[in-house]
């Protein structure tokens, strides 16, 4: 189960576990100041434990997903895939929302290609960890 919520400390302990200690990202990179203004999604198993969320961010036209985290236990669940068509679903419900973007680890380029993305640019380093920035119309 998705939804969208304001339960922004379950969010940050999905995060933590997965940006900060797995992943080595700093506190202060995770941690933008930008979390206030986004909306939130939080995914739940059968059992109601938070096990990944995502964040969304308004800027233009354009609907940036971002903070996609899913818990070590429910990895390869179809968990994370959820995550962005809820998330996607979400934006196509908001007017004048044209497209979507993220900025994605390299070695999930192929993931979020199964969603529809579309990768442009070159790479580049975000918190250590290499990226590409990718996009899909909604339109």
């Amino acid at each position: 189960m998705i939804e969208k919520t304001t339960d922004l400390d379950t969010c940050r302990d999905i995060r933590r576990e997965v940006f900060i200690l797995e992943q080595n990202v700093s506190e202060d990179e995770e941690w933008d100041g930008r979390d206030d203004e986004a909306l939130h999604l939080l995914a739940r198993d059968a059992q109601n434990r938070a096990i990944g969320t995502a964040r969304i961010l308004i800027e233009g036209k354009t609907g940036k997903i971002g903070r996609v985290a899913v818990r070590k236990s429910a990895r390869g669940t179809g968990v994370g895939a959820a995550l962005i068509r809820a998330a996607l679903e979400e934006l196509r419900t908001l007017p004048g929302i044209t497209r979507a973007k993220l900025g994605a680890q390299t070695h999930a380029i192929g993931f979020y290609e199964k969603l529809g993305f579309v990768a442009y640019g070159p790479e580049y380093d975000d918190a250590g960890i290499p990226h590409r920035d990718m996009v899909l119309d909604l339109e």
